[in-house]
């Protein structure tokens, strides 16, 4: 048994090198055959019509809100509970983003509040899906249908999972999902854009592509940038793809195992909600712990990390000169409370019984 259980790590072992190897070999390293590999397996997991590879998840939003035209004088309402880089490509797109309450169950974007937040600047909504299981969807596009706005999807953490039938990211107009080194699959950096619309996809590669429509020519039509991506990453990605049901597998064996050991403190440690409507992957295994940050200190006195919930983007500093409305109680008393267990593919049956156990012990007697 390790001396240090990491909240989450990735899974690399030999079939990554195997891969890698491939791009040494060919010594091409930047958008080519491995590239176009792994979009093909993306498009296949998730049934999307195109899949564009991207630098990383936020380069991905971006891309997606200028393809539509959003800009300055624009409003796109997001959750509260996500990660800051969902709110700042809307910044960087130089619209204005909303913050909208979650629920207090899913933790996901709550479809009655949006409804109160749009209005004639509101142009999207994007919608996240969180820790691992979808947001309810249909809802969320039923009002953006009737409103006439956009839905970008923010699946980052959503490999494999799905809306009813559906994979994350394929329901709205376009969506994105990303692979950085904590995701449930990993390039060590990355993204793809989901969409099945050709001029969405149009726009997107230009926008990745200095402004261009192919590599390789030096008249640009559009204004772009370079958010390419790499064959390494292409190679890694491919190798994790090749273990993406093992990995699901495997985490949702670690789920069970906590929900079902972890069941004589419940009274203290809730677990999160899963909804019907979700096929969810647990990236992460999820808590509403009380005396979290006692219980926090506790384990990583034994050599166990946890990780706290998103920082409320309303509470964020980087936002304090922004004229923030509305009541975000539900989200506060979710990141005051919420905690992710370790839930690495690589974490032992042994490891596993420590943190229950552990858990156990502090709660014994509250």
């Amino acid at each position: 048994m390790r001396d240090f259980i990491p909240q989450i790590e990735p899974w690399i072992d030999e079939e990554e090198r195997i891969q890698l190897n491939r791009v040494i070999d060919s010594t091409y390293v930047t958008e080519n055959e491995l590239t176009k590999e792994f979009e093909q397996k993306i498009k296949d997991l998730t049934g999307a019509k195109y899949a564009i590879t991207i630098t990383n998840g936020t380069a991905a939003l971006y891309c997606c809100l200028k393809s539509m035209g959003i800009g300055p004088g624009d409003e796109v309402i997001v959750p509260n509970m996500t990660f800051v880089a969902t709110s700042n490509a809307v910044i960087m797109a130089g619209a204005t983003p909303v913050f909208c309450e979650v629920q207090k169950d899913t933790f996901c974007i709550d479809p009655v509040q949006i409804k109160k937040l749009i209005n004639n600047k509101t142009k999207a909504i994007i919608p996240v899906h969180l820790y691992g299981q979808s947001a309810d969807m249909d809802p969320i596009l039923s009002l953006a249908k009737k409103h006439s706005i956009s839905v970008i999807e923010d699946a980052a953490q959503g490999v494999g999972v799905k809306y009813k039938d559906k994979h994350v990211g394929t329901l709205g107009d376009c969506g994105i999902l990303s692979f950085y080194g904590n995701k449930i699959i990993t390039c060590g950096e990355g993204g793809v854009i989901l969409t099945d619309s050709e001029e969405i996809k149009k726009q997107c590669y230009r926008l990745k592509n200095h402004g261009r429509d192919r590599k390789g020519i030096f008249k640009h039509d559009y204004i772009g940038y370079n958010f390419s991506f790499t064959e390494m990453q292409a190679a890694i990605g491919i190798a994790q793809l090749n273990k993406l049901d093992k990995i699901i597998l495997k985490k949702k064996h670690i789920q069970e195992l906590y929900y079902k050991e972890l069941l004589p403190v419940k009274e203290y440690f809730v677990p999160a909600h899963i909804s019907s409507y979700s096929t969810p992957v647990f990236w992460f295994t999820s808590y509403m712990a009380y005396k979290k940050q006692q219980l926090q200190a506790f384990l990583y006195k034994k050599g166990i990390q946890t990780r706290d919930f998103f920082y409320p983007l309303h509470m964020q500093p980087c936002y304090s000169e922004m004229n923030i409305k509305g009541d975000f109680s539900i989200s506060e008393k979710i990141h005051e409370s919420g905690i992710s267990l370790p839930s690495s593919y690589n974490l032992s049956t042994e490891e596993q019984y420590k943190i229950i156990d552990s858990i156990k012990e502090f709660y014994d007697g509250q």
